[in-house]
């Protein structure tokens, strides 16, 4: 799947939420969207959780 086709796709289901649970069912839909992108990059290893932590901690490294 494409970057474009996979946006296409968040914002269908961000669209339906919005229409059938109103605005908290569509805040809610779109933390859990993002909560799953975030954990999906960790798995395929494209986001270093460490590194972030130390950033967020204000941690810096040289890398």
């Amino acid at each position: 799947m494409t970057p474009t086709t996979i946006g296409m796709a968040a914002g269908a289901v961000l669209a339906l939420a919005a229409l059938i649970f109103g605005f908290w069912g569509f805040l809610l839909t779109l933390v859990l969207v993002l909560c799953g992108a975030v954990v999906g990059r960790i798995v395929e290893g494209k986001l270093d959780l460490r590194g972030v932590i130390d950033a967020l901690a204000g941690r810096r490294s040289s890398s």
